[in-house]
């Protein structure tokens, strides 16, 4: 993997991720980067691996969700000729690659208990076997995985290796999604928006407006970087007047066009089926509680807010997109049911 690549934020959780990934690089140790999509793993690895006394011998990738798991092991370990159908040559593996080197296991969480088992094996006694061959083959190989699962939760259930876990663990460093990365995107999106600029060759950078940068900003990011980035250069490109840039539009599926989807079997169809009918939804009331419509409405709205609130993580922009509602609607009518502080 050659190439520039650029890691770029100020928050303080964000300095605190990367400075313990440079202290590790240092150390030939396995280190595990946890972190939600587009947090930047990749990036990490790549920072370990330049940082390292191994930074001049390769960095081999392997994802290992990208790989059905029947060659898997064929892909890590390398194999003999004819030692399965189609294995026309021997061939040699990631892990033999990488010798000398850093070897980035993406999605870790993928890969099945047998392959784990062999890459314990290979971290632990540095050395290999191709699949079809008796013969080990010594690897010196530094291991810097990445998933966005809790592994010990994985170990618990059964489904990852204790003991990989704990070889594989020596330093783990944990990327903060970008909604905890306070300040951050702002400075990511003037990054990536004047990159973008230069590339449709408009050198002027006119900057974000006032409602760009709201909706930049109060917008939770569940896709994180990735997702920031794609935001933007969108936003770019499609900016066609003068001044500051003051249109974002967060989801690129939205259209009146888009096709609709099937919609589920009515409840009688299903349940003629052999499937259980959808239950009768029953308004329970209190013997004490009012039984006038206006307040049994209230108390509805109320709740619907309260659901919609927390569903969207308290951000108001998204709740309101989720409910139909302009901003300015949904601010009053949390208000009205004082909520307008709720998740605070």
């Amino acid at each position: 993997m050659e190439r520039t690549t650029q890691v770029i934020g100020q928050s303080s959780a964000f300095l605190d991720a990367l400075e313990r990934a440079s202290r590790a690089a240092a150390l030939d140790r396995p280190v595990l980067v946890i972190g939600e999509r587009g947090t930047g793993k990749e990036l990490v690895a790549e920072r370990l691996h330049r940082l390292s006394q191994r930074w001049d011998q390769p960095l081999v990738v392997m994802n290992c969700a990208a790989l059905p798991e029947t060659l898997i092991e064929a892909e890590l370990f390398g194999h003999e000729a004819g030692a399965f159908t189609g294995a026309t040559k021997a061939r040699a593996g990631r892990f033999e690659e990488a010798h000398r080197g850093t070897l980035f296991l993406d999605e870790l969480g993928t890969l099945s208990m047998g392959a784990q088992e062999r890459l314990l094996r290979a971290v632990e006694y540095g050395e290999i076997h191709r699949i079809g061959s008796s013969r080990p083959v010594r690897v010196d190989v530094r291991i810097v995985a990445a998933t966005n699962e809790h592994l010990p939760d994985r170990v618990e259930a059964g489904t990852f290796r204790a003991d990989l876990l704990d070889r594989l663990s020596f330093e783990v460093v944990t990327l903060p999604p970008l909604r905890h990365r306070g300040g951050d995107v702002m400075v990511l999106a003037e990054f990536y928006g004047r990159r973008m600029r230069s590339e449709i060759g408009q050198e002027d950078w006119p900057g974000f407006g006032p409602s760009a940068t709201d909706i930049l900003e109060n917008y939770d990011w569940p896709g994180n970087v990735r997702e920031l980035r794609n935001v933007v250069e969108r936003a770019v490109y499609r900016w066609e007047q003068d001044g500051p840039i003051d249109s974002i539009e967060i989801d690129p599926f939205q259209s009146p066009y888009r096709p609709r989807t099937a919609k589920p079997a009515p409840a009688a169809a299903a349940a003629g089926a052999g499937e259980e009918a959808a239950p009768i939804v029953v308004i329970a009331q209190a013997p004490d509680e009012a039984r006038d419509f206006k307040t049994r409405v209230n108390r509805f709205e109320r709740d619907l807010l309260a659901r919609a609130l927390a569903e969207c993580r308290y951000n108001q922009r998204t709740t309101a997109e989720a409910l139909g509602l302009t901003y300015d609607q949904l601010r009053h009518a949390l208000k009205r049911h004082e909520l307008l502080n709720a998740g605070g």
